[in-house]
């Protein structure tokens, strides 16, 4: 039974720590559910980059919260690492616009390192299932044999709380950067290797506001 409990929680995906982190900012309050699912050095933007554990710490919770659901996840080799992006909608159910989430899994879990947000895209469209995307496996050598991803360190994949940062997978298949200008614009980006080169998926701008 516990074996089985154990595997059950392995294998869960970057899509059902989103939707549980959605569903808890319904059932705890908005900032709770922020707290409980980031990792110690999470970063977020108020418009320029803070520390989300400074940020969050005594934050109180709204009457209601807004509500989100991912639309795209693209995820690393590995499976360990993970960039969610979807629509997210006011606490009245109206559409405001699309988040960004980046997720590592560790020891503890899934937890979200980078939580960013854009304004509605004229002619986004709002995906009712969510399309996943894999990095490749495969090495830069053609025909090369497949090498085991290396383990996830706490070094790795780390943002910093500066106005530009990057960061990127432990198996390097993933990896995001981001930039805020000093009007307080912020640009994300995000490449997936495929095998052969590394293409970009993401390429978002928060306007200042």
């Amino acid at each position: 039974m516990i074996l089985a409990l154990l595997a059950a929680a392995a294998s869960t995906t970057a899509i059902d720590a989103e939707n549980a982190f959605s569903r808890d900012a319904q059932r705890i309050g908005q900032w709770t559910a922020f707290r409980k699912y980031a990792d110690h050095d999470a970063v977020m933007f108020a418009p320029q980059a803070v520390w989300a554990r400074d940020f969050l710490m005594d934050r109180r919770n709204p009457p209601k919260s807004i509500s989100w659901r991912p639309a795209h996840s693209f995820v690393s080799c590995d499976a360990r690492t993970a960039v969610n992006t979807g629509p997210w909608y006011t606490p009245k159910g109206k559409l405001a616009g699309y988040f960004t989430t980046v997720w590592q899994r560790g020891k503890s879990g899934w937890r979200w390192v980078y939580d960013g947000g854009i304004p509605t895209p004229a002619k986004q469209p709002v995906r009712a299932t969510p399309d996943v995307e894999r990095a490749s496996c495969s090495t830069r050598a053609p025909g090369a044999p497949v090498i085991p991803p290396p383990p996830l360190t706490k070094k790795e994949a780390r943002t910093t709380p500066e106005d530009d940062g990057r960061g990127e997978s432990a198996d390097k298949t993933l990896g995001w950067d981001w930039k805020v200008a000093k009007g307080g614009a912020r640009t994300f980006r995000v490449f997936l290797w495929t095998g052969h080169r590394y293409v970009e998926v993401i390429n978002t701008i928060d306007p200042a506001r």
